[in-house]
Formats: structure tokens, sequence, C-alpha cells
């Protein structure tokens, strides 16, 4: 789960690390008005989006007047925003903040994240901040610095000083630094996130040190128990379908195929889309129903995947195990009659009562005349990737 830069900023706020004034607004008026607050000669207005790559899209602004902000604020919020990371179709912008401009004199790097390769959480940080990290680590790996978290006492204090050391901070400096680092760790914990990123985090010509950017990720799993940052999801930020699957308790990723796979289980459907791609065919997205199938819960996932009009054909491949094949069946045909598969529909099934579960699709097959079952999943990636084929 993703959120936006000011309720990033709330959270750091909260957890003691100096976060620059802002104000969240909505419409150019309140831009305008944020302007005046600050009676700053400069403020800033960006757009807040899940999306990098604001500033070279157009909707970072730097504006000198109430006048400039109105304007800048009707741009960004009457027109999507495109860049490198949100695709040609963009993403909508319907908030925005206004913070008075900062004299940077220094920038730097700071986030935590999820390290896979070492199982464990890393904090990484650069003197070399306000740049893409993944750059500065390709060119100059001898500036970035990556310290492990403990798995459960998570950072020590003489870590956050030593790093703060390694960053060339000295004197006073030491212990703000050391303390910002120290916040963004117990945030990083106490919070379940993935990631928390503070970039740039920067020195201004006065000597203050502040968290001028901020960036969480949150793992979906946990947020059960943070009701408060589930409530700050942006719905608009997420395609449509991701959101409705989540609601539905689906696991779905469109991909750019044409044959839409229905499955149960991760690995099931890892393997599905490797089948369907062996027989000469693409998948049109991966898409985990659960153990647990029922009615209700395929005929969601068939309307999911019929959104995409890419897809040409569906491959169902059920192992029924938790839910037996005959209720898979019958939530089949029951999503057959309500949603209407115009495209071919095949369907694997094996599991439990599997021999019942075939004679109930056999006998829905004057009904649902684009059914049809297949014996096994070598069987069913042959026919569906057939059916296509002629359909194209």
């Amino acid at each position: 789960m993703k959120i936006h830069e000011y309720q990033a900023r709330q959270i750091l706020s909260a957890a003691g690390v100096p976060v620059p004034p802002a104000e969240v607004v909505r419409t150019p008026e309140e831009a305008a008005a944020a302007f005046a607050k600050f009676g700053a000669p400069m403020c800033v207005v960006k757009a807040q989006v899940y999306a990098g790559g604001r500033g070279k899209a157009g909707f970072v602004k730097l504006v000198k007047s109430a006048d400039e902000a109105k304007d800048a604020a009707k741009f960004m919020l009457g027109n999507r925003m495109v860049s490198y990371q949100t695709g040609p179709e963009g993403v909508p912008v319907s908030v925005l903040i206004v913070a008075p401009g900062v004299d940077i004199a220094k920038e730097y790097y700071l986030a935590i994240t999820v390290d896979r390769a070492n199982n464990t959480s890393t904090l990484i940080a650069s003197a070399e901040g306000g740049m893409e990290i993944e750059e500065v680590a390709a060119k100059s790996p001898e500036k970035v610095f990556k310290v492990p978290l403990h798995p459960t006492l998570g950072l020590m204090p003489f870590q956050a000083a030593e790093l703060a050391y390694q960053l060339g901070f000295k004197d006073k400096q030491v212990r703000t630094v050391a303390g910002i680092i120290t916040g963004l760790a117990k945030t990083f914990m106490a919070t379940d996130a993935s990631l928390a990123e503070i970039n740039p985090l920067v020195v201004t010509t006065d000597g203050q040190i502040l968290a001028l950017d901020a960036k969480f990720n949150f793992d979906d799993n946990a947020m059960f128990r943070h009701k408060d940052i589930a409530a700050m999801a942006d719905e608009s930020q997420e395609k449509e379908l991701d959101v409705r699957a989540q609601k539905a308790a689906l696991n779905y990723i469109a991909l750019d195929g044409t044959i839409g796979c229905l499955v149960n289980g991760a690995g099931l459907a890892m393997a599905t889309m490797d089948i369907i791609k062996l027989h000469g065919a693409d998948p049109a997205n991966f898409l985990d129903v659960g153990g647990g199938v029922t009615a209700e819960g395929a005929i969601e996932a068939f309307k999911i995947i019929l959104s995409d009009p890419k897809v040409k054909g569906i491959l169902v491949n059920i192992f029924g195990g938790i839910a037996k094949c005959d209720l898979i069946a019958e939530a089949l045909v029951k999503a057959g009659r309500e949603v209407g598969f115009k495209v071919p529909v095949v369907v694997r099934l094996e599991g439990t009562n599997v021999a019942k579960a075939r004679e109930i699709l056999a006998a829905a097959k004057a009904e649902l005349p684009t059914l049809v079952s297949a014996a096994d999943l070598t069987d069913a990636a042959v026919k569906i990737v057939a059916a296509v084929g002629k359909a194209a």
C-alpha cells in the first residue's frame, strides 16, 4: 500500500523528524490562499500522486506569487500527470501541497527497505540526495552506505551516530541526524512499512536539517492492525481493476497477453501462465482467487478478466481441495449465467469430487456453449490457445 507525500510528512512529523511546513490544497483558490498565508518570496506547488518523475512532468513548480500558485494548481488539477512511472495513460491529480521555498546548502538520501537478498530490513544512506539512488549506486557505489537492522531491536543508537559521521555531519548536527535516522527506523518498524524514504534530507543555508520529501510503502498484509494508515489509501491513484480485485480479496495483476487466467493458488497460477507461453500464446493476467472459491468470487473474477478488451479467451485452472470440485463447477456455471461467456472458456478441474464436477460442466454445455472442459492442464492449454487462435 502506498500513501501520498503529505501523509508521509505527517507520519515523520509525529515521529519527531523535522519537516518543513506545508498546506494541503484541493483547488486553485486554496493554493493562492496558502501562498498568501506563508508570506514567503517563493513557494513550491507539488502534485500528490503515487508516481515519481513529477518535476520532469511539470507537476512540481516554483511560484513567486499567489496568482502563479493559482495557475500552477489549475494546470495540475486539470491534467493527468504522465511520467516514466505512470505509462502513457498517466494518473489523475486531485490534491496538492503548497510549501514555502527552502534555501538548500546540501542534500542527502535516507531510506529503509526490505532487503530480500540478505533477509533483513536495511538502512540505505548517501550524501548524494535528490538523485535516483540506483544511479548513484551504479556510478559511485562507495557513496552508498548500507546498515542492516536487527529483526527485533531495530537500529541501534550507535549505528545511527556512526552513519551520521559517515555522511559527513559534524558536531551538533550528528546528534540531530542520528535522531532523524532513529525516528525513521522506529517508524518503519512500528508501521510495518516495506519502504520508508526521505529524499532529500536537506541542510539549509542557515543550518537547519529538514526532511524535504518523504515516501512510505506498507505491507498490505499488515494493514488490518493499522486502520489509521489503511484509511489514507487513495483509490483514485490505483488502476480500477486492481481496486476491484483487492475489494474482492483476489490477487490480480494485468499483463499484455490475450488469454485470461483464473486460478486458485499462486504457484498454480505461475504454472498456468508458463504453460500458456509454452504453447505459443501469452497470458493476459495473473489472477489467484485463493483456496476457497465461491460463486461470488468467481463471478467477480470473470467480470474483472472480461473488463480487459485484450482478453480473447479464459483458462480456468482449479485444484479442488478446501473447496470441492463440484462446488467450484457450480460456481463457474453460475458465473457464466450471470456474466455471459462471449469468449472461449476452457476449464481444468482436479481434486475432490472431480467426476461430479465434470458432469455439472457437461450438463451446462447447451446453456453455455463456449464453456469447454479439459482432461488435464496440457489439454486445457492446447484447447484455449487453439480457440483464441481461431477467434483471431
